[in-house]
């Protein structure tokens, strides 16, 4: 059964608008993958107790057949093919990919927890998200 799942793009290193807009084009080639909506780009200051730059972020709305594991496994692989390097947890990201939900799925293992449990730290992903889920009911 296709669900709808919400993922969170982030960038503060190098062309940050070009980090996303190639993210945002893999993401779209993932097999079992449609993206159905996105939202704009906004920059927000950097969360975490690492001095860094502004991210620009975005959230694309995606249709999937795949299980949250698997689209966990290509996101993963789209931050490796942009250069992410994991030094520094909450460090400055060439790229950085988040489920942050899934309309039907839940998940809670070691290392993928959805929904995302920072969602109620983050004031732009729930705005993001609730942009996504209004676009997405008028298109199903």
């Amino acid at each position: 059964m296709d669900d709808v799942a919400y993922v969170a793009l982030g960038s503060n290193v190098g062309d940050r608008e070009g980090n996303l807009r190639a993210a945002s084009e893999r993401i779209a080639n993932i097999p079992g993958v449609t993206v159905i909506a996105a939202t704009p780009i906004e920059e927000t200051a950097p969360i975490g107790p690492v001095s860094q730059g502004a991210f620009l972020n975005q959230m694309m709305a995606l249709r999937t057949s795949i299980d949250p594991r698997a689209l966990l496994d290509a996101l993963h692989a789209i931050e490796d093919a942009g250069g992410r390097e994991r030094a520094v947890r909450w460090g400055p990201r060439t790229i950085d990919l988040d489920i942050v939900a899934f309309e039907h799925a839940t998940v809670n293992d070691a290392d993928l927890v959805v929904p995302h449990p920072e969602i109620p730290n983050r004031d732009f992903w729930q705005h993001e998200l609730a942009l996504l889920r209004r676009g997405t009911e008028r298109t199903r």
